[in-house]
Protein backbone atom coordinates (compact mmCIF):
# COMPACT_ATOMS: atom_id res chain seq x y z
CA UNK A 1 0.00 0.00 0.00
CA UNK A 2 1.07 3.32 -0.96
CA UNK A 3 2.04 5.62 2.25
CA UNK A 4 0.37 9.15 1.42
CA UNK A 5 0.98 12.17 3.18
CA UNK A 6 0.11 16.38 2.86
CA UNK A 7 2.77 18.84 2.17
CA UNK A 8 4.31 19.85 5.45
CA UNK A 9 2.88 22.57 7.86
CA UNK A 10 -0.81 21.35 5.92
CA UNK A 11 -3.36 21.59 8.96
CA UNK A 12 -6.26 19.60 7.78
CA UNK A 13 -10.07 19.24 9.79
CA UNK A 14 -12.53 17.01 9.25
CA UNK A 15 -16.13 18.27 9.16
CA UNK A 16 -19.50 15.48 9.10
CA UNK A 17 -21.96 16.12 6.87
CA UNK A 18 -25.02 14.29 6.63
CA UNK A 19 -24.06 12.94 3.08
CA UNK A 20 -20.10 11.61 4.83
CA UNK A 21 -17.27 13.85 5.90
CA UNK A 22 -15.50 16.50 3.85
CA UNK A 23 -11.93 17.41 4.63
CA UNK A 24 -10.47 21.48 5.06
CA UNK A 25 -7.15 21.91 4.24
CA UNK A 26 -5.40 24.99 5.77
CA UNK A 27 -2.10 26.36 4.53
CA UNK A 28 -0.85 26.01 8.93
CA UNK A 29 -3.02 25.80 11.66
CA UNK A 30 -4.70 29.05 12.00
CA UNK A 31 -3.78 30.16 8.45
CA UNK A 32 -5.95 30.37 5.50
CA UNK A 33 -8.01 27.71 4.08
CA UNK A 34 -6.98 26.55 0.49
CA UNK A 35 -8.62 23.49 -0.72
CA UNK A 36 -11.76 21.02 0.53
CA UNK A 37 -12.17 17.58 -0.85
CA UNK A 38 -14.00 14.64 0.30
CA UNK A 39 -10.65 12.49 0.96
CA UNK A 40 -8.19 12.93 3.50
CA UNK A 41 -4.91 12.79 0.80
CA UNK A 42 -5.92 14.73 -2.45
CA UNK A 43 -3.36 14.14 -5.15
CA UNK A 44 -4.34 16.60 -8.15
CA UNK A 45 -1.54 19.29 -8.85
CA UNK A 46 -4.40 21.73 -8.51
CA UNK A 47 -3.76 21.05 -4.96
CA UNK A 48 -0.36 21.75 -4.48
CA UNK A 49 -0.46 24.34 -6.72
CA UNK A 50 -3.06 26.19 -4.30
CA UNK A 51 -0.93 25.17 -1.46
CA UNK A 52 2.05 26.75 -2.53
CA UNK A 53 0.57 30.21 -3.52
CA UNK A 54 -0.76 31.00 -0.03
CA UNK A 55 2.21 29.88 1.94
CA UNK A 56 5.62 31.44 2.00
CA UNK A 57 4.93 34.93 1.71
CA UNK A 58 2.27 35.14 3.97
CA UNK A 59 3.38 32.99 6.46
CA UNK A 60 7.04 34.69 6.44
CA UNK A 61 5.20 38.51 7.19
CA UNK A 62 2.58 36.79 9.47
CA UNK A 63 3.13 38.26 13.78
CA UNK A 64 3.85 34.75 15.31
CA UNK A 65 2.34 34.08 19.26
CA UNK A 66 5.99 34.48 19.77
CA UNK A 67 6.12 38.29 19.46
CA UNK A 68 2.89 39.03 20.92
CA UNK A 69 4.31 36.86 24.07
CA UNK A 70 7.92 38.50 24.27
CA UNK A 71 5.79 42.28 24.19
CA UNK A 72 2.49 41.31 26.63
CA UNK A 73 5.47 40.30 29.08
CA UNK A 74 7.36 43.63 29.26
CA UNK A 75 4.48 45.78 29.14
CA UNK A 76 2.14 47.58 31.64
CA UNK A 77 -0.41 45.17 31.36
CA UNK A 78 1.80 42.71 33.85
CA UNK A 79 0.86 42.96 37.83
CA UNK A 80 2.71 44.84 40.04
CA UNK A 81 3.17 42.18 43.03
CA UNK A 82 6.27 39.57 42.27
CA UNK A 83 4.04 36.47 43.28
CA UNK A 84 1.27 37.49 40.48
CA UNK A 85 3.79 38.34 38.07
CA UNK A 86 5.78 34.52 38.76
CA UNK A 87 2.35 32.96 37.91
CA UNK A 88 1.26 34.96 34.91
CA UNK A 89 4.58 34.27 33.54
CA UNK A 90 4.08 30.67 34.17
CA UNK A 91 0.98 29.94 32.38
CA UNK A 92 1.79 32.78 29.37
CA UNK A 93 5.02 30.67 28.62
CA UNK A 94 3.39 27.60 29.06
CA UNK A 95 1.15 29.43 26.01
CA UNK A 96 3.81 30.03 24.24
CA UNK A 97 5.52 26.55 24.17
CA UNK A 98 1.81 25.59 22.18
CA UNK A 99 1.35 28.37 20.17
CA UNK A 100 4.65 30.38 19.84
CA UNK A 101 5.41 29.48 16.28
CA UNK A 102 1.75 30.19 15.03
CA UNK A 103 0.31 33.49 13.45
CA UNK A 104 -1.83 35.28 16.24
CA UNK A 105 -4.31 35.78 13.51
CA UNK A 106 -5.67 31.91 14.05
CA UNK A 107 -7.51 33.48 17.33
CA UNK A 108 -9.70 35.50 14.77
CA UNK A 109 -11.01 32.59 13.59
CA UNK A 110 -13.77 30.46 15.51
CA UNK A 111 -11.81 27.08 15.43
CA UNK A 112 -9.33 28.21 17.32
CA UNK A 113 -11.72 28.37 20.56
CA UNK A 114 -11.05 23.76 20.38
CA UNK A 115 -7.67 24.46 19.36
CA UNK A 116 -7.24 26.43 23.26
CA UNK A 117 -9.24 24.08 24.77
CA UNK A 118 -7.24 20.85 23.38
CA UNK A 119 -4.36 22.65 24.86
CA UNK A 120 -5.60 23.60 28.82
CA UNK A 121 -7.26 19.68 29.00
CA UNK A 122 -3.86 18.53 29.85
CA UNK A 123 -4.39 19.90 33.11
CA UNK A 124 -7.99 18.43 33.01
CA UNK A 125 -6.93 16.42 36.23
CA UNK A 126 -6.60 19.62 37.92
CA UNK A 127 -9.73 21.69 37.88
CA UNK A 128 -7.78 24.59 39.43
CA UNK A 129 -4.68 24.56 36.66
CA UNK A 130 -7.32 24.11 34.25
CA UNK A 131 -8.89 26.74 35.23
CA UNK A 132 -5.98 29.13 35.25
CA UNK A 133 -4.36 27.67 31.49
CA UNK A 134 -7.63 29.10 30.38
CA UNK A 135 -7.63 32.55 32.54
CA UNK A 136 -4.29 33.66 31.18
CA UNK A 137 -4.84 32.66 27.72
CA UNK A 138 -7.60 35.11 27.59
CA UNK A 139 -6.02 37.58 29.68
CA UNK A 140 -3.51 37.40 26.79
CA UNK A 141 -6.07 37.74 24.08
CA UNK A 142 -7.83 40.14 25.43
CA UNK A 143 -4.63 42.27 25.61
CA UNK A 144 -3.90 41.96 22.23
CA UNK A 145 -7.12 43.21 21.32
CA UNK A 146 -6.64 45.94 23.33
CA UNK A 147 -3.60 46.52 20.93
CA UNK A 148 -4.91 46.50 18.25
CA UNK A 149 -2.72 43.50 17.72
CA UNK A 150 -6.05 41.39 17.04
CA UNK A 151 -9.32 42.18 15.45
CA UNK A 152 -11.39 40.45 18.04
CA UNK A 153 -10.41 36.47 19.55
CA UNK A 154 -12.91 33.97 20.32
CA UNK A 155 -11.87 32.14 23.35
CA UNK A 156 -13.98 34.42 25.71
CA UNK A 157 -16.36 32.86 28.84
CA UNK A 158 -14.28 29.34 28.68
CA UNK A 159 -16.19 26.72 30.51
CA UNK A 160 -14.40 26.34 34.11
CA UNK A 161 -13.86 23.11 36.62
CA UNK A 162 -12.75 24.43 40.11
CA UNK A 163 -15.41 25.41 42.84
CA UNK A 164 -13.58 27.37 45.65
CA UNK A 165 -16.63 27.31 48.26
CA UNK A 166 -14.83 26.95 51.74
CA UNK A 167 -17.33 29.03 53.66
CA UNK A 168 -18.20 25.92 55.52
CA UNK A 169 -14.12 26.08 57.03
CA UNK A 170 -13.35 28.15 59.54
CA UNK A 171 -11.19 28.31 62.80
CA UNK A 172 -13.20 27.58 66.13
CA UNK A 173 -12.15 29.08 69.11
CA UNK A 174 -10.92 25.55 70.16
CA UNK A 175 -9.10 25.38 67.26
CA UNK A 176 -6.90 28.45 67.40
CA UNK A 177 -6.53 27.19 71.19
CA UNK A 178 -5.13 23.93 70.60
CA UNK A 179 -2.75 25.85 67.52
CA UNK A 180 -1.46 28.11 70.36
CA UNK A 181 -0.50 25.89 72.45
CA UNK A 182 2.25 24.06 69.72
CA UNK A 183 2.93 27.04 67.85
CA UNK A 184 5.56 29.28 68.38
CA UNK A 185 4.53 33.36 69.18
CA UNK A 186 5.56 34.55 65.59
CA UNK A 187 3.10 31.96 64.08
CA UNK A 188 0.57 32.77 66.52
CA UNK A 189 0.11 36.41 65.75
CA UNK A 190 -0.59 35.41 61.79
CA UNK A 191 -3.39 33.66 62.80
CA UNK A 192 -4.42 35.94 65.39
CA UNK A 193 -3.97 38.58 62.62
CA UNK A 194 -5.93 36.86 60.35
CA UNK A 195 -8.61 36.32 62.66
CA UNK A 196 -9.23 39.78 63.86
CA UNK A 197 -8.83 41.46 60.21
CA UNK A 198 -10.17 38.75 57.45
CA UNK A 199 -7.68 40.55 54.94
CA UNK A 200 -6.36 38.22 52.76
CA UNK A 201 -2.85 36.33 52.74
CA UNK A 202 -1.01 38.44 50.64
CA UNK A 203 -2.18 41.80 52.47
CA UNK A 204 -1.34 40.53 55.98
CA UNK A 205 2.34 40.44 55.56
CA UNK A 206 2.06 43.89 54.38
CA UNK A 207 0.12 45.55 57.53
CA UNK A 208 2.28 48.16 59.25
CA UNK A 209 1.80 49.96 62.65
CA UNK A 210 1.52 53.52 60.56
CA UNK A 211 -1.66 51.78 59.09
CA UNK A 212 -3.59 52.42 62.30
CA UNK A 213 -5.14 56.03 63.28
CA UNK A 214 -7.60 56.91 66.09
CA UNK A 215 -11.04 57.16 65.53
CA UNK A 216 -13.69 58.99 67.80
CA UNK A 217 -14.53 55.70 69.44
CA UNK A 218 -11.05 54.13 69.54
CA UNK A 219 -9.08 52.86 66.69
CA UNK A 220 -8.83 51.41 63.12
CA UNK A 221 -7.06 50.04 60.74
CA UNK A 222 -7.18 51.87 57.12
CA UNK A 223 -5.55 49.80 54.76
CA UNK A 224 -5.33 49.41 50.97
CA UNK A 225 -6.03 45.73 50.19
CA UNK A 226 -4.17 44.64 46.89
CA UNK A 227 -6.66 43.02 45.24
CA UNK A 228 -8.95 45.47 44.52
CA UNK A 229 -7.29 48.07 45.55
CA UNK A 230 -9.89 49.26 47.93
CA UNK A 231 -9.20 50.98 50.96
CA UNK A 232 -10.55 48.90 53.95
CA UNK A 233 -11.52 50.40 57.08
CA UNK A 234 -11.63 48.04 60.59
CA UNK A 235 -12.05 48.25 63.53
CA UNK A 236 -9.43 47.13 66.03
CA UNK A 237 -10.75 44.67 67.85
CA UNK A 238 -9.81 43.44 71.88
CA UNK A 239 -7.57 41.08 70.01
CA UNK A 240 -6.32 43.31 67.26
CA UNK A 241 -5.16 45.99 70.16
CA UNK A 242 -3.42 43.01 71.97
CA UNK A 243 -1.59 42.53 69.18
CA UNK A 244 -0.68 45.89 68.17
CA UNK A 245 0.38 46.69 71.56
CA UNK A 246 2.98 43.56 71.75
CA UNK A 247 4.67 44.68 68.54
CA UNK A 248 8.16 46.10 69.58
CA UNK A 249 8.43 50.11 69.06
CA UNK A 250 11.31 49.25 66.54
CA UNK A 251 9.16 46.58 63.72
CA UNK A 252 7.21 48.23 61.02
CA UNK A 253 5.17 45.43 59.98
CA UNK A 254 3.30 43.51 62.84
CA UNK A 255 4.04 40.17 61.13
CA UNK A 256 7.76 38.90 60.64
CA UNK A 257 9.68 35.88 60.52
CA UNK A 258 11.00 33.93 63.41
CA UNK A 259 14.49 36.03 62.91
CA UNK A 260 12.71 39.58 62.85
CA UNK A 261 12.56 39.75 58.90
CA UNK A 262 9.62 40.33 56.44
CA UNK A 263 7.40 38.05 55.65
CA UNK A 264 6.48 36.55 52.35
CA UNK A 265 2.98 35.59 52.00
CA UNK A 266 3.46 31.78 50.99
CA UNK A 267 5.80 31.61 53.49
CA UNK A 268 3.11 32.45 56.58
CA UNK A 269 0.77 30.12 54.86
CA UNK A 270 3.10 27.53 54.77
CA UNK A 271 3.72 28.22 58.63
CA UNK A 272 -0.03 27.87 59.81
CA UNK A 273 -0.62 24.86 57.57
CA UNK A 274 2.98 23.37 59.49
CA UNK A 275 1.70 24.14 62.96
CA UNK A 276 -1.95 23.34 62.25
CA UNK A 277 -0.60 19.68 61.60
CA UNK A 278 1.98 20.06 64.61
CA UNK A 279 -1.31 21.04 66.65
CA UNK A 280 -3.43 18.41 65.25
CA UNK A 281 -6.19 20.57 64.61
CA UNK A 282 -9.16 18.86 63.40
CA UNK A 283 -9.92 18.91 59.26
CA UNK A 284 -13.03 19.50 57.92
CA UNK A 285 -15.72 16.76 57.58
CA UNK A 286 -15.19 16.34 54.08
CA UNK A 287 -11.66 16.12 55.00
CA UNK A 288 -10.14 19.23 54.08
CA UNK A 289 -7.89 20.61 56.08
CA UNK A 290 -7.76 24.35 57.68
CA UNK A 291 -5.70 27.38 55.69
CA UNK A 292 -4.67 30.82 56.51
CA UNK A 293 -7.31 32.22 53.95
CA UNK A 294 -10.05 30.15 56.19
CA UNK A 295 -9.38 32.83 59.16
CA UNK A 296 -12.30 35.15 57.02
CA UNK A 297 -15.18 33.19 58.88
CA UNK A 298 -13.76 33.86 62.31
CA UNK A 299 -12.73 37.57 61.05
CA UNK A 300 -16.25 37.87 59.72
CA UNK A 301 -17.96 36.99 63.23
CA UNK A 302 -15.44 39.02 64.98
CA UNK A 303 -16.39 42.23 62.82
CA UNK A 304 -20.03 41.84 63.87
CA UNK A 305 -19.73 41.67 67.19
CA UNK A 306 -17.40 44.72 67.08
CA UNK A 307 -20.80 46.38 65.52
CA UNK A 308 -20.51 46.38 61.92
CA UNK A 309 -23.34 46.09 59.66
CA UNK A 310 -23.50 43.15 57.62
CA UNK A 311 -23.50 45.54 54.83
CA UNK A 312 -19.97 46.90 55.81
CA UNK A 313 -18.66 42.78 56.69
CA UNK A 314 -19.94 42.00 53.02
CA UNK A 315 -17.81 44.69 51.70
CA UNK A 316 -14.74 44.73 53.74
CA UNK A 317 -14.61 40.69 52.43
CA UNK A 318 -15.98 41.21 48.83
CA UNK A 319 -19.12 39.05 49.95
CA UNK A 320 -22.42 39.26 49.34
CA UNK A 321 -24.49 40.39 52.35
CA UNK A 322 -26.12 37.11 52.02
CA UNK A 323 -23.25 34.67 52.07
CA UNK A 324 -21.32 37.09 55.02
CA UNK A 325 -24.67 35.82 57.05
CA UNK A 326 -24.33 32.24 55.77
CA UNK A 327 -20.50 32.23 56.87
CA UNK A 328 -21.73 33.92 60.19
CA UNK A 329 -24.04 31.38 60.89
CA UNK A 330 -21.99 28.46 60.07
CA UNK A 331 -19.29 29.57 63.04
CA UNK A 332 -22.03 30.05 65.19
CA UNK A 333 -23.00 26.56 64.45
CA UNK A 334 -19.60 24.88 64.70
CA UNK A 335 -18.99 26.57 67.86
CA UNK A 336 -21.16 26.23 70.83
CA UNK A 337 -19.66 28.85 73.30
CA UNK A 338 -20.52 31.81 71.04
CA UNK A 339 -23.46 30.30 69.30
CA UNK A 340 -26.00 32.03 71.18
CA UNK A 341 -24.26 35.33 71.25
CA UNK A 342 -23.73 35.23 67.54
CA UNK A 343 -26.72 34.38 66.70
CA UNK A 344 -28.35 37.00 68.39
CA UNK A 345 -26.26 39.58 66.38
CA UNK A 346 -26.75 37.85 63.28
CA UNK A 347 -30.04 38.11 63.71
CA UNK A 348 -30.10 42.12 64.73
CA UNK A 349 -27.81 42.37 61.84
CA UNK A 350 -30.04 41.29 59.35
CA UNK A 351 -32.84 42.91 60.63
CA UNK A 352 -31.35 46.39 60.28
CA UNK A 353 -30.20 45.26 56.55
CA UNK A 354 -33.82 44.46 55.53
CA UNK A 355 -35.24 48.11 57.16
CA UNK A 356 -32.51 49.86 54.76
Amino acid sequence: MVKRSLPKGVHRVRRKLKCGAKYHFYAWRGGPKFWEAVIPYPVEPEFFQAFSACTAPQKSSANLVDDLVTDFLSSDAMPPRARSRKDVELWVKRFQDEFGSDPTAMFEEAASRAELNTWRKRWINSPKQYDMAGTHAVKLLNWAVGEGRLKEHYCHKLKKLYVADRSEIVWTPADIKAFNKVAPQWVQRILMLGCETGLRVSDLVEVRKDHFEDTAHGKRLRFKTGKRGRVAYIPVTNGLQSLLDATPESQETLLVGQLGDPLQSRWASNQITKWRREAKVSSWEDGREKTLADTRGTAATRLLNADLSLRQIATLMGWSVRYAAQVIEIYARVSPDESDLVLARLEAAKARTQQL
